[in-house]
């Protein structure tokens, strides 16, 4: 299973550049680069939190879950 971020579809909704969004969140432009670009291996809560609250979006609206992802089909749902 994957998680893909689109931070750069919601960056382009909220008419917000890299430098803007890296002062907003107190992040370094080469952390929020490898973010941006899919290449971050994980992220802080409160990173997250913070472009969240930078961008005034949900989490899900920069992550994505890779439902085409082979092993999401093998994994079983079941209800609690």
């Amino acid at each position: 299973m994957q998680v893909n971020v689109i931070l750069d579809i919601m960056m382009v909704r909220r008419k917000m550049s890299l430098n803007e969004l890296c002062e907003k969140v107190d992040i370094t432009l080469s952390t929020l680069s490898i973010l941006k670009t899919g290449k971050a291996t994980g992220i802080r809560f409160t990173t997250l939190a913070a472009i969240c609250k930078a961008l005034n979006c949900e989490i899900t609206d920069i992550l994505e879950l890779d439902k085409t992802d082979e092993t999401f089909a093998e994994v079983a749902w079941t209800e609690p």
